[in-house]
């Protein structure tokens, strides 16, 4: 055959090629959109694959149970570090095919075994309706099972749980489950999430986990149209403070949680805060060591500086990353954010120099809050997130510091008001001097006295903490 003929025949079989390529992942679309994209050969979810972007690694975890399926996409906010070459470990490396994983599986007794089926009847057969998100781990739905037991029940008795499973195709594995299992298997605290149990069968892979109904902060902060009150702010930070410092100095080993942002932080009822997604935790340096050396990974505007230059990790690296979430809380702001203006999509960056200032603290706090914020409180937590952001990780707090700066903030009752809002941060925010006739603006009368339009009630529960609405009495029949 001649050179020409032959490569005819190249590039009608490369044609062919492609076509058949192309009418496979036309099916392949089709079956992905009749199933919401998260359907395997099990019939559940298996590919359902945030968009939030890390460091080998995207987001997972527990945590990634309450973003809904339509969350924004914020990979453009938060894109990818490159790893950086360092000294690996075996912990890093992602392997499903692992020849015999029940002898890698060390179990606490506590934890329950669960059969596959069985929790596929308690999530109603992983079907769309029970998925409560998704993350890089996998999909994690809504199941109920006996409050002692593992076997499943009817919708809305026993035991509420979250199942987590496995994503195949997903860029996390065999590893960051066994990690899962491992830490929080041994860990119990009040303030991280409680695994129940775990499903291993076959390369099925599933984390059973409590419910926890008020979702992650991060859906608090940057998802809803109300702002979260200023007292539940802290008294979040100071739960989330409480949990890394007990991984940091009360656990029998030290543990380096490694992935701490606000999608990992979970709320009770009673917004009491709960550390998730142990996947990417570390056992932390003993003895005369100040650092392990691993691969760089985690998510792109909360990893310390250090560890992502260098592979260096210690719990300062988790001091940082807490940094980063209170300014997000101060803030109202993403840590990463290039919806923003020029200067401003890197939160650390942008609010760096106004944390050395205790006059220009209040160009920090959310606007969404109008004054109803502590001005003791946020001088102290701006002061404090200076601190933990400290360049030099020698320079930052423990994270018992962290707990004990934090403790008495968020019963502090020196609220701002609406009236100290507009006399002095919206001018400064807009470029102009204060202006005392506007002292008025945003309030009403009452008893003779001024009040703020929008207060927070002063004694109530943080479950029942709300903001008011002050509006004027509805005209009826005199």
């Amino acid at each position: 055959m001649k050179s020409g003929d032959q490569e005819g025949v190249k590039v009608e079989s490369l044609h062919v090629m492609n076509s058949k390529i192309k009418i496979k992942n036309k099916k392949k679309k089709k079956s992905d959109h009749e199933f919401g994209g998260c359907w395997n050969k099990w019939g559940f979810i298996g590919s359902c694959v945030s968009s939030r972007s890390k460091v080998d690694s995207s987001t997972s975890g527990i945590s990634s149970q309450y973003e809904a399926k339509s969350a924004t996409n914020t990979s453009k906010d938060q894109p990818e570090i490159p790893a950086t070459p360092t000294t690996t470990s075996n912990c890093d490396n992602n392997n499903l095919s692992s020849p015999k994983p029940e002898e890698e599986l060390k179990v606490a007794s506590r934890l329950r075994k669960f059969a596959f089926n069985d929790l596929k009847l308690a999530t109603r057969n992983f079907r769309p309706e029970s998925l409560l998100g998704e993350g890089g781990f996998g999909c994690v739905f809504k199941g109920w099972i006996e409050e002692n037991g593992t076997a499943p029940v009817k919708p809305g008795t026993g035991l509420t749980v979250a199942v987590k499973t496995l994503n195949h195709d997903g860029v996390q594995g065999h590893k960051e489950w066994l990690a899962e299992v491992s830490f929080l298997g041994d860990l119990v605290n009040p303030n991280l999430v409680k695994l129940i149990g775990y499903c291993i069968e076959d390369d099925q892979r599933l984390l059973v986990y409590e419910f926890l109904p008020r979702g992650s902060l991060e859906n608090h902060l940057f998802r809803r149209s109300l702002p979260l009150p200023w007292s539940i702010r802290m008294k979040i930070a100071l739960g989330a403070a409480k949990g890394l410092a007990f991984l940091h100095e009360e656990a029998k080993r030290p543990v380096i949680y490694r992935d701490f942002k606000t999608s990992n932080i979970l709320l009770d009822a009673e917004y009491n805060a709960k550390l998730s997604d142990f996947g990417l935790a570390r056992d932390g340096p003993e003895g005369d060591k100040t650092h392990i050396s691993t691969r760089v990974m985690g998510t792109y505007g909360y990893a310390a500086p250090e560890y992502v230059m260098t592979g260096h990790l210690s719990t300062k690296s988790d001091v940082y990353s807490f940094g980063v979430v209170l300014l997000e809380m101060l803030t109202g702001r993403r840590s990463m954010d290039k919806k923003r203006p020029n200067g401003e999509h890197n939160l650390v960056e942008w609010a760096r120099p106004q944390l050395g200032e205790k006059r220009r603290f209040y160009r920090l706090i959310d606007p969404r809050l109008e004054g109803n914020f502590s001005i003791k409180g946020a001088q102290k937590a701006a002061q404090l997130a200076a601190r933990c952001l400290s360049r030099d990780p020698k320079a930052r707090p423990l994270m018992s510091e962290v707990v004990e700066c934090l403790e008495p903030l968020p019963a502090l009752r020196d609220m701002a008001g609406s009236s100290y809002y507009l006399q002095t941060v919206q001018p400064e925010r807009a470029g102009s001097s204060p202006d005392p006739t506007r002292s008025v603006v945003g309030s009403f009368q009452r008893n003779g006295q001024q009040h703020p339009r929008t207060l927070s009630i002063p004694n109530a529960s943080p479950r029942h903490h709300q903001f008011v609405q002050i509006s004027p009495k509805p005209k009826g029949k005199q």
